[in-house]
């Protein structure tokens, strides 16, 4: 029997499907993100777990995922769930479906609501081509490349945010990515105080300064398409490798971006340099 990623309502327990039910009621093993929120949403949809539920988060997937494929192999079906949307999309889950493909262990989805593409759709930005970051980093150099590296990207960008860190990341965000720039802060979706945000970094960064609660999901507008001069890329190397980075991989990366020849931007910055 398969491994079943499970997708939970973000918040309206209505969201859930009737196979969602099904599947937590014939289920052999659970593995629920936590427990309890589990037993909770089982009790609002009226189902009764007959199998065994075990805890299934980030400090303790990859301790529990020997006795979870001992159980596939056995035959048994077991059902993954977090505590909201879809399992592994950053959530528990990448290293046990990982694995479950190692051993060509059979592997199906009971699909349903996700804060990427409900953000997306909600944002009023261009949803036909998207990335998905996840998680903001939290350490400041991390972040600042990060940043960066979204500077010249095309697509609508999609990532989540901590409340209490929104503000600053939104204030770092307009300082690089520009004042101007589109964005889109859903909160709370689907819940009873839902809000979706729209305005420019800067607008948004001045919102957020009131303090921001709950579960949050931005949408970024992509980048408006630039001429460049090889000049002005030399210039950005120089800057990031001030900061630390190396030269090679600098040049590669900005080049890459900007769509230009890497050796011909790595023979323009040493020239800079004599």
């Amino acid at each position: 029997m398969p491994l079943v990623l499970a997708a939970t309502p973000l918040g309206d327990s209505r969201d859930a499907s009737p196979r969602l039910a099904q599947v937590l009621g014939d289920a052999d093993v659970i593995a629920a993100e936590d427990t309890r929120r589990l037993r909770a949403l089982a009790t609002t949809l009226g189902v009764t777990t007959a199998g065994r539920v075990v805890s299934f988060y980030e400090d303790v997937e990859e301790s529990r995922l020997p006795r979870l494929l001992d159980a596939l192999r056995a035959g048994e079906t077991v059902v993954l769930v977090t505590d909201a949307g879809m399992p592994s999309v950053s959530d528990p889950g990448y290293r046990l479906v990982a694995a479950c493909a190692a051993e060509d262990l059979p592997v199906t989805c009971v699909p349903g609501p996700s804060a990427v593409t409900t953000a997306l759709a909600v944002s009023g930005l261009p949803p036909d081509r998207f990335c998905f970051e996840g998680f903001v980093p939290r350490k400041a150099g991390e972040k600042a490349r990060w940043l960066r590296s979204l500077a010249d990207e095309p697509r609508t960008t999609v990532f989540f945010e901590s409340p209490h860190r929104l503000a600053a990341t939104l204030a770092e965000a307009s300082d690089v990515l520009g004042a101007g720039r589109r964005a889109v802060v859903c909160r709370e979706l689907t819940k009873t105080y839902e809000e979706v945000r729209r305005g420019t970094l800067a607008e948004l960064a001045t919102w957020a300064k009131e303090g921001v609660r709950g579960e949050v999901t931005v949408v970024l507008a992509g980048a408006a398409p630039r001429e460049v001069s090889i000049a002005d890329l030399v210039d950005e190397v120089a800057e990031r490798v001030a900061a630390g980075e190396r030269l090679k991989a600098a040049a590669g990366e900005v080049a890459t971006a900007a769509g230009v020849s890497k050796k011909e931007l790595y023979d323009a910055v040493l020239a800079a340099r004599r």
